[in-house]
C-alpha cells in the first residue's frame, strides 16, 4: 500500500502542474506522446527481454497500449463534449470497473463481498468530494470517459494477473509496456492533435521532462508494481484517492479554493472503503 500512496502523492502533483501551465498551451494528444515516449527511454537501460516468451511481452505490450494509450485517448475525446469538472467527476467509476473486471476473470470463484463493498464507497466518496451540476448534454462525454475508466482499469487486473517473476524480473521487461503505449499515442497524436500548439517555452520541457521521467516512468512503474503486492479491492480503492489527493496539492501551491466539508466528508468515506478492502 505504501507504493500506491506515494504514486498517488506523485500523480497529485503532476496534474496541477498539467493544469497550471500545460492545459490550453500543449496539445494534450502531443504532450501524451512525449510523456511515453521519454518513459519509455528511461527504461529502455534495463530491458532484458531473454527470460521471457514472446507471448509475455506482447502481453505487456497490449496492457501498456490499453492502460494508457487506448486511455488517453478516449479521455481526451471526453473533453470535446465535457467541462473539465464533469470529467473529474465521471472518472470516479474506476474502482468498480477494476472489480467488475476482476470478477469476470475470476471464473467461477466470486469475490469477497467486501470488495465490492469498498468499490462502492471508493466511488461515494469521490462523488462526495466531485459532484457539481451537469450540463444537458454529457451524455456521450459520460460514455467516453467511462471507455477510458474501463481501459485503465482492465489494464490494472491485467497486470496484476500477468506472471512477470519478482519485481526485478518485472523491471527488465517494463519498457515494452511504454512501447505498447507510445504505438498507440504516436498514432493519435497523428490522428488528432493540433500541431500549432506545440511545447515552446524551456518551462514546458522542463515540466513534460518531470512528467515523462517521474509521473509516467516511474509512477505507472510502481503503481503496477504495487497492485501485485495488494488485493483487487485495495486497488479498485485507491484509483480514487488521487481526487482529494489533488486537490490538497492545487490547495496548498495555487490557491484553488476547497470545500473543505466536502472532501473530509469525502476523504473519510475513501478512507473507510481502504479499511474495508485491508480487512483480512
Amino acid at each position: 500500500m505504501a507504493l500506491l500512496w506515494f504514486v498517488t502523492a506523485l500523480w497529485a502533483a503532476s496534474f496541477s502542474l498539467i493544469g497550471e501551465f500545460l492545459a490550453g498551451r500543449v496539445d494534450g494528444y502531443i504532450a501524451v506522446f512525449i510523456r511515453m515516449l521519454l518513459a519509455l527511454l528511461v527504461l529502455l537501460p534495463f530491458f532484458r527481454p531473454r527470460q521471457f516468451s514472446r507471448r509475455q511481452q506482447l502481453q505487456l505490450a497490449a496492457i501498456g497500449a490499453l492502460q494508457i494509450g487506448v486511455m488517453y485517448l478516449f479521455l481526451y475525446h471526453a473533453f470535446l463534449y465535457l467541462s473539465v469538472a464533469e470529467v473529474l467527476l465521471f472518472t470516479i467509476f474506476t474502482p468498480l470497473y477494476v472489480t467488475v473486471v476482476a470478477e469476470l476473470l475470476n471464473g467461477r470463484r466470486r469475490l469477497p463481498w467486501r470488495w465490492w463493498l469498498a468499490a462502492v464507497l471508493a466511488v461515494a466518496g469521490a462523488a462526495v468530494i466531485r459532484y457539481d451540476q451537469l450540463s444537458e448534454q454529457f451524455w456521450f462525454g459520460f460514455l467516453l470517459i467511462q471507455a477510458a475508466n474501463l481501459c485503465f482499469a482492465a489494464g490494472q487486473v491485467f497486470y496484476k494477473r500477468l506472471p512477470l517473476g519478482d519485481e526485478r524480473q518485472q523491471l527488465h521487461i517494463f519498457a515494452l509496456f511504454f512501447a505498447g503505449a507510445s504505438v498507440v499515442s504516436a498514432v493519435a497524436m497523428l490522428a488528432f492533435a493540433d500541431f500549432n500548439k506545440m511545447p515552446t517555452s524551456n518551462l514546458h520541457w522542463l515540466i513534460l521532462l518531470w512528467l515523462g521521467v517521474g509521473a509516467s516512468g516511474l509512477g505507472y512503474l510502481l503503481w503496477n508494481l504495487a497492485s501485485k503486492r495488494v488485493n483487487t479491492a485495495q486497488l479498485a480503492s485507491m484509483n480514487n484517492m488521487l481526487i482529494p489527493a489533488g486537490l490538497l496539492i492545487n490547495f496548498s501551491f495555487w490557491g484553488q479554493q476547497v470545500d473543505w466539508w466536502r472532501l473530509a466528508i469525502g476523504s473519510s468515506i475513501l478512507l473507510l472503503s481502504i479499511a474495508v478492502a485491508s480487512r483480512r
